[in-house]
């Protein structure tokens, strides 16, 4: 199991790069390609990326106990490990009128033998020119990629709120 420190250090360190364009869609689900790169713990100049899908069901309201109701489908020790972090911390309130359940899928890997920057800047140039207004860049901690990984989906949450909430008053939700 992962301490609340390594929790912590995932969530200080991992930065989101490139983030796509698009949001959380209100009304249905959405789904994001990722690119997660991180430093390879003991080697130098060896870096580790993973390409995979995140999806983010549409939201939904939740009751004021529905932090039990997170799902993180295909994910590992890492996010339990994440969910009983976050109840602890409280979060963001506004933010928590809202369920969601999170599947990881198609995640591959690959080593390559490239210092961090010059892969991080190749990745970023390659999804900028594909045009796809749902790819992100990551870089996050290689023994706790997951919790990167929930990072970004917590910051495609809080820009996203915003947009939701108009969306559920507009059909008289809320």
């Amino acid at each position: 199991m992962y301490s609340d420190d390594d929790i912590q250090y995932a969530l200080e360190t991992t930065k989101i790069l490139h983030e796509p364009d698009r949001r959380i869609d209100t009304f249905g689900t959405t789904s994001f390609q990722f690119v997660l790169v991180s430093q390879l713990m003991d080697s130098v100049s060896q870096v580790r990326v993973r390409n995979g899908t995140i999806d983010a069901e549409r939201p939904r309201i939740l009751r004021p106990e529905g932090y039990d109701d997170f799902s993180f489908e295909g994910f590992g020790e890492q996010a339990e490990a994440f969910r009983e972090w976050f109840k602890r911390s409280g979060g963001d309130m506004a933010f928590l009128k809202y369920g969601f359940n999170f599947a990881k899928r198609n995640v591959t890997e690959s080593i390559v033998h490239e210092g961090l920057a010059e892969v991080c800047d190749r990745v970023i140039e390659d999804i900028r020119s594909s045009g796809n207004p749902f790819r992100a860049v990551i870089q996050g901690v290689d023994d706790t990629w997951e919790i990167s990984l929930l990072k970004f989906s917590m910051e495609m949450i809080r820009q996203s709120h915003g947009i939701n909430e108009f969306d559920f008053k507009r059909k008289g939700l809320l």
